[in-house]
């Protein structure tokens, strides 16, 4: 497998690549932003890396991380067993909008 590194990030394969010129609405590109969620630096990358990590928990289409990460700034990003059932970032509010199978999809990445 093939690793992207800089210094803030660290993504299998193509995932910067992917996230930075993948086509929205394809399973690869919320794969790669879930994986960047979950990793925790991706909130320090550049502004719009959090932008459209931010949008697709906003749209259900990703979880929250599974630990704690900070932005740049220092602000704390919430991590999926801290939000309340139903609300965006948690498993239930993804499986409402995309389906079980999906959140089950985005919980595996």
């Amino acid at each position: 497998m093939n690793w992207h590194i800089d210094k803030y990030i660290c993504l299998p394969g193509a995932g910067i690549d992917i996230i930075e010129g993948g086509t929205t609405g394809e399973p690869a590109y919320y794969e790669a932003l879930q994986r960047a969620i979950n990793g925790g630096e991706g909130w320090k990358f550049q502004g719009s890396y959090g932008r459209a990590m931010m949008a697709v928990i906003e749209e259900g289409r990703c979880l929250h991380g599974p630990r704690p990460a900070q932005n740049a700034w220092g602000t704390r990003i919430l991590i999926r067993s801290k939000v309340d059932p139903g609300t965006k970032g948690s498993r239930e509010f993804v499986a409402a909008q995309q389906g079980v199978g999906w959140a089950a999809r985005m919980e595996g990445v």
